[in-house]
């Protein structure tokens, strides 16, 4: 089938010739063309070139900005419930279309029910007037969103926006303060915090390694290599070995038990979003597991760059959490070593 002339892509360059061509006609200098389809064909590739408009907005916002949209944005219900608008987090998350959106919360939904939890319970789908102008509205369709179903739209969308990056960071941690208590969870010792962060790591990591085990990482060694990925990955670079020496540690230390509760709080944020890529996606095969540590590893990382914060390998050697475990049973004092 021969293709019409709305079938042939025009640019500018296209364009540009086509004038050049019926400026030299209207000079006499060619004839015109007697075929009229060739006639149309001429005129259609002189009209300008309409650039689409861009499917998303620009941001050229910071993570402070960002956070405080969220913040902002949270709302009340009757009930005493918090909740987002998803029409608002649209925006905040920097979609521009709708639909596009819709992709994104099918996926958290997904994401929602695979962790055992209700879709009902954090998606509630409401109509919304909103105002067409002239005074006249109309009835559209909103969803709204609790804080973890935030979180997980947060997880499942494009990273490469700078707002998705700043909010993965910022749902994670609020969540997680929010689970505990925020008011006490800050009023805990670091200690404490320290003990709390590490035996979740050791529950999430068990999950880890389940969720890697499907994707075909069975041997010892080889979920060796698979840790070691994510932890190049945050570490920018460094694998295990790497991170001890950074630390000063000892060749057979565990580098868990040596962390801070922040480096932990990093730590625990990509195993967490590992294994729930690895379950999400599908992953199959090693070498495919071991790139989505990387991959999650290094988004961890920017993350805490792009909010300012301390890379992890920087981050203080804390005293092993053995000797704090003991510590806080029997009532002593911190050591001043």
């Amino acid at each position: 089938m021969s293709d019409t002339p709305d079938d042939k892509p025009r640019n500018a360059l296209t364009g540009r010739a086509a004038i050049a061509n019926i400026r030299r006609m209207l000079k006499g200098e060619v004839s015109f063309p007697v075929d009229e389809a060739a006639a149309v064909e001429m005129v259609e590739a002189a009209k300008p070139v309409q650039a689409p408009p861009p499917e998303d907005p620009p941001f050229h916002g910071t993570a402070e900005e960002v956070v405080a949209g969220f913040e902002s944005a949270a709302q009340k219900s009757p009930q005493g419930l918090e909740y987002w608008s998803a029409r608002e987090l649209m925006a905040l998350f920097g979609y521009g279309k709708w639909k596009n959106f819709q992709e994104v919360i099918k996926k958290a939904q997904i994401a929602c029910h695979q962790s055992g939890h209700r879709i009902s319970d954090h998606f509630a789908e409401v109509g919304k007037m909103v105002d067409i102008g002239s005074g006249a509205e109309r009835s559209t369709m909103d969803i709204q969103v609790t804080r973890y179903g935030a979180y997980l739209i947060a997880q499942s969308g494009d990273t490469r926006k700078k707002q998705v990056a700043f909010a993965q960071t910022y749902f994670a941690v609020q969540t997680r303060l929010n689970e505990t208590g925020q008011a006490q969870y800050q009023r805990v010792s670091e200690d404490q915090k320290r003990i709390d962060l590490r035996d979740r790591i050791a529950t999430h990591n068990k999950h880890l390694a389940s969720a890697a085990k499907l994707a075909g990482v069975v041997q010892p060694m080889e979920y060796a290599v698979f840790q070691n990925h994510g932890y190049r990955g945050l570490y920018g670079g460094l694998d295990v070995s790497g991170i001890r020496q950074a630390k000063g540690l000892p060749s057979k230390a565990q580098i868990l038990d040596h962390m801070g509760s922040t480096e932990l709080a990093a730590n625990l944020f990509r195993a967490t979003q590992t294994e729930e890529k690895l379950r999400r996606e599908g992953i199959s095969g090693r070498e495919n597991a071991n790139a989505a540590h990387l991959e999650v590893g290094q988004k961890v990382r920017r993350a805490i760059l792009d909010i300012g914060g301390t890379m992890p390998e920087k981050l203080e050697t804390a005293e092993d959490i053995d000797k704090v475990r003991k510590r806080l049973t029997n009532g002593d004092a911190p050591s001043l070593d």
